[in-house]
């Protein structure tokens, strides 16, 4: 992975993240995350994966119904947050949409990707601090504003 802080302003920082071949994307960005002490940002990715996992979540449940991709997709479109969670770390909540070879398309809460042969985020700090808690009733934990 590298990275470079492209814009600082007001205490807000834009940084440019390229992950290499193999590396796991939620891991690493997230490691990121916590190094570079951001507690609230929006990021956005495009890239490919030689590998992914996305979740649809269900509700009765409450839980991640995972759908593996066990192929080469390119992410058309991946958008996220950054925001503390109940243990004070950083917490990612990222949505992406994968492109097929045959150019269908699979989607929904980004839970792993194995990066080949890049992949390229923006990350935009939020002026302010931001806070996930956990909604027992939602079974998800969620940004909360009134923290």
């Amino acid at each position: 992975m590298k990275s470079r802080l492209v814009n600082e302003s007001a205490g807000q920082r834009t940084f440019v993240i390229v992950l290499d071949p193999g590396e796991e994307a939620f891991e690493t960005l997230t490691a990121f995350a916590r190094e570079h002490g951001v507690d609230g940002a929006s990021l956005t990715a495009i890239g490919a994966f030689e590998g992914a996992v996305v979740g649809w979540f269900d509700f009765d449940a409450k839980t991640y119904r995972k759908i593996p991709l066990n192929e080469q997709c390119e992410v058309l479109s991946a958008i996220g947050d950054v925001a503390l969670g109940d243990d004070g770390k950083p917490s990612l909540h990222i949505h992406a949409v994968l492109g097929l070879s045959d150019g269908s398309t699979k989607g929904g809460h980004f839970l792993e990707g194995i990066v080949r042969p890049t992949l390229e985020i923006t990350l935009v700090e939020a002026p302010g601090h931001l806070r996930r808690r956990k909604r027992p009733e939602i079974g998800a934990a969620l940004i909360d504003l009134d923290a």
